[in-house]
């Protein structure tokens, strides 16, 4: 062999060889996925959309070097225990907890595989982390909603519906952020002469005469919270809110692209796309333990003008300046 060609062979050797090497030792890498919503639901197929894109994009394939396992709660206790509990036997190198409603029934089964949440409020106070900056455990993720910032739900209203006295916090009185959101609003409704009433409820027929009981009397608007309940049975308190003629404001912008009145709150698909920053370095060797828990970035404001329409409520130019999206 000549001696260039003997040059060429190594040259080309000591190209290859690395990536043989590292192709033996990439193993498949497996995701397990819990969400609180159902399989059908839009909202969930984005969430979980999200998620997938960004993943990609940081180089993990479904199918090459990553193998996703999926579960959709829909909201059904019994079942996101079994799914929890299967998700768990799939051995998985961390679970996307799409949801807060999952995260006890992932915490009741394992203490050890690296969990990464979404859209779970309070989870200092709800015994997931340690702190927002040192989560110390195996869960770590992004919140969705500061409870302070839920008074600010009861000033929009009043100010789309200066003249109600009479407000109904939808809530789910069984979670962590049933009674932590209810406690800010209740602490801003004396300043803006609103008495308030807690309307608990735990399915869609409860939803349903509990709001239309309500709705019996003047001057009366709803705050819906950001239960997963609600989230769930959204186009019935839409529909509900409508029939009434409730002023009524929501937490996330999917409520007034769905036809609610007004929504103030987070962006609820982007922690599932940063959530993949997580889980891809958890894949690489970091814990969760050291991963500090994340707030929201950004409120925002959402006016559906239609819907203000047809309930006769004229918008108020400055609220309709600060909206960062109206839709007409």
């Amino acid at each position: 062999m000549r001696r260039r060609e003997l040059i060429l062979l190594l040259g080309n050797a000591a190209v290859t060889w690395p990536q043989v090497i590292r192709a033996q030792s990439e193993r498949t890498r497996r995701i397990g996925i819990l969400s609180t919503l159902g399989a059908d639901d839009p909202e969930g197929q984005a969430r979980i959309a999200a998620f997938l894109r960004e993943l990609q994009r940081l180089g993990w394939s479904e199918g090459r070097n990553v193998r996703v396992e999926y579960r959709w709660g829909t909201g059904d206790a019994d079942r996101i225990r079994r799914d929890a509990a299967e998700l768990v036997a799939f051995e998985p190198d961390v679970i996307l907890a799409a949801g807060g409603q999952v995260m006890l029934p992932l915490r009741e089964v394992t203490r050890t595989v690296p969990i990464v949440f979404t859209q779970t409020p309070d989870p200092v106070g709800a015994g997931f982390v340690e702190s927002l900056a040192r989560p110390g455990s195996n869960t770590t993720g992004f919140t969705n909603f500061d409870y302070g910032a839920s008074g600010k739900w009861l000033e929009v209203l009043k100010q789309i519906a200066p003249g109600l006295t009479r407000v109904g916090v939808l809530r789910d009185a069984a979670v962590p952020a049933g009674t932590g959101q209810w406690g800010a609003i209740s602490a801003v409704a004396p300043a803006l002469g609103v008495d308030l009433s807690p309307i608990d409820v735990r399915d869609a027929r409860e939803i349903e005469r509990a709001v239309s009981e309500f709705a019996h009397g003047p001057d009366r608007g709803l705050i819906v919270t950001t239960a997963g309940l609600a989230i769930r049975h959204r186009d019935l308190i839409i529909a509900l809110a409508r029939q009434h003629r409730l002023p009524t404001v929501y937490p996330f912008r999917l409520y007034a692209i769905g036809g609610g009145l007004i929504s103030y709150g987070p962006d609820s698909i982007d922690p599932h796309r940063r959530a993949a920053g997580y889980v891809d370095r958890i894949l690489k060797g970091e814990k969760p333990a050291d991963l500090p828990v994340q707030a929201p970035t950004k409120y925002e404001l959402v006016i559906n003008v239609k819907t203000a329409k047809a309930l006769g409520i004229t918008v108020p130019p400055a609220l309709l300046a600060r909206a960062d999206e109206v839709i007409e």
